[in-house]
């Protein structure tokens, strides 16, 4: 416990070092969004409650100031978000259990994307790391991995981006879109000390996947995962800092994601 809290403390100054000048601005590095925002293009899974919001108030008010307000509803799970452990994983965290240093740290980025334009049934296979590892060295431990499919770039077009734009139970079956192999998910488990894994689809599996293996493998290791990823192309493959940060919802399986990225500037 004492290392992990101390690798956070270093990991946050670091950063803190990185995101501010002497003068106390924000010079030394580039902000990257990767949170694709909520409204009713938002994609959802096609059985799950998309995003609503209601007006409740807009104009000026009797006592003569402008206040305007809505309500939102939505799924847990949908646009940009994360899915905790409890998701596919009974007993596992839940979205508030899910520590800091889990959500912040340093980001691997494997580009993918060429071998999605043929196959949008790609799974990313455990050779795919390999070769990331052959060019950039071991994934370091407490990473942060994130997939860049390339399929951010079909945001919100339901039809590209998910392989079919119908709604319903009936459309599970014609969903298509790459994801990480349960096989590949099962090594990362195994084999690297990661904190947690995103990617720019709307699952961690492929499309076509029924029984969710890939899910369920992380899960049971306690390792969340960030969905629906935007602007993943800007990242380089090592070197930034993410800082992934969900609605705290108490027991929640799944939670919307304000997630960012940190590029520092060259010394």
């Amino acid at each position: 416990m004492i290392r992990i809290k101390l690798i956070f403390f270093l990991l946050l100054s670091l950063t803190l070092n990185y995101a501010y000048s002497e003068s106390g601005s924000i010079l030394s590095g580039q902000w990257i969004d990767l949170t694709h925002d909520f409204s009713i293009e938002t994609i959802y899974w096609p059985t799950a409650e998309p995003f609503k919001t209601k007006t409740i108030s807009e104009g000026i008010t009797d006592k003569g100031y402008f206040y305007f307000a809505r309500n939102f509803s939505a799924a847990e799970h949908g646009g940009t978000h994360i899915d905790a452990p409890i998701h596919f994983a009974e007993g596992k965290k839940t979205v508030d259990e899910i520590t800091l240093n889990q959500l912040i740290g340093p980001a691997v980025v494997l580009d993918v994307s060429e071998k999605t334009k043929t196959n949008p049934d790609y799974q990313i296979e455990i050779e795919d790391f390999k070769n990331w590892e052959a060019t950039n060295g071991i994934i370091p431990d407490n990473s942060i991995v994130l997939l860049n499919t390339g399929y951010a770039k079909y945001w919100p077009d339901r039809l590209k981006y998910m392989g079919t734009d119908k709604r319903g139970e009936s459309a599970i079956k014609e969903l298509h879109f790459p994801g990480l192999h349960p096989k590949a998910a099962n090594w990362l488990a195994k084999n690297r000390n990661i904190s947690a894994i995103g990617l720019d689809t709307p699952s961690i599996d492929y499309g076509q996947s029924k029984l969710f293996k890939a899910h369920v493998t992380l899960f049971r290791n306690n390792i969340p995962a960030f969905e629906n990823v935007a602007n993943l192309d800007k990242l380089p493959p090592k070197g930034s800092i993410v800082f992934a940060l969900p609605m705290k919802i108490k027991g929640g399986s799944g939670a919307p994601l304000r997630i960012v990225a940190l590029i520092p500037d060259d010394d």
